[in-house]
C-alpha cells in the first residue's frame, strides 16, 4: 500500500520524507487538493478528520497519514493550541502567526514555559489510529534563527539554549514532537504495510 501524507505544508512534507523510511507522497500529488474543515476540539480530532477525508477519496490501496500539531502556552490559557496554523487569522501566513504570539507573550514576559504537541492519525482499510508526541521548553518574546518553520524561531527546547530555528536539523530530528509521534506511528505503518 502507498503512503500518502494529508498535508500541503511544505515544511511538514519535507520533515515526513526525512523521518519515514521509504516513499511518501503528498496528497496533492495523488488527487486534486480540496479543503478539509478542521473543526474538531483537539489535535487528534483534527488529524483524524484530515486522514479520514483523504482516505475516503483514495480508497483501500493507500495508507493516509495526517499530522495536526501546534504550540501551546499555558500563560496564555493554552493559546494558540489547535489554532496555531491560523492564530493571526484564517488568511495569515506563518510569519504573522509567529509575530502575533511573540507580541502576546511580550505583553506579559520575555520567556515562558510552553510545549509543542503533534498528533499523527493513520487511516487505512484496517482501521484508524492516533499517536501523540510532545516537546517541552520555553517560548520567548523574540525570533532567533532562520532554520525550521512556523514557531521554531521563538521556541527553546528544554535542555538547550538555542531556538529550534538555530539548532541543526540533526538535533531537531532527535527531539521534535513530530519525531516522538512518528516513532510511535512507524510500527503501526509497518504493520499495516505487511498485512
Amino acid at each position: 500500500m502507498k503512503l500518502v501524507l494529508a498535508s500541503g505544508n511544505k515544511g511538514k512534507i519535507r520533515e515526513f520524507k526525512q523521518l519515514l523510511d521509504g516513499e511518501i507522497l503528498a496528497f496533492g500529488e495523488v488527487i486534486e487538493p480540496f479543503e478539509i474543515v478542521e473543526d474538531a476540539d483537539s489535535f487528534a480530532g483534527n488529524a483524524l478528520l484530515k486522514a479520514r477525508a483523504i482516505y475516503e477519496r483514495l480508497g483501500d490501496e493507500y495508507i493516509v497519514i495526517s499530522d495536526d500539531s501546534g504550540i501551546s502556552v499555558p500563560l496564555l490559557g493554552g493559546e494558540p493550541g489547535i489554532y496555531s496554523a491560523r492564530y493571526a487569522g484564517v488568511e495569515a501566513d506563518a510569519k504573522k502567526n509567529l509575530y502575533k504570539l511573540i507580541d502576546e507573550i511580550g505583553k506579559l514576559t520575555d520567556k515562558t514555559p510552553s510545549y509543542y504537541t503533534a498528533a499523527i492519525a493513520i487511516a487505512s482499510r484496517y482501521g484508524e489510529y492516533v499517536v501523540h508526541g510532545w516537546m517541552h521548553g520555553d517560548a520567548i518574546a523574540s525570533a532567533r534563527g532562520d532554520k525550521g518553520f512556523g514557531y521554531d524561531p521563538m521556541f527553546i527546547p528544554t535542555g538547550y539554549e538555542q531556538t529550534l530555528a538555530e539548532l541543526d536539523d540533526e538535533v531537531k530530528g532527535e527531539i521534535s514532537h513530530r519525531v516522538q509521534a512518528l516513532a510511535l506511528a512507524k510500527p503501526i505503518i509497518d504493520m499495516l504495510q505487511k498485512k
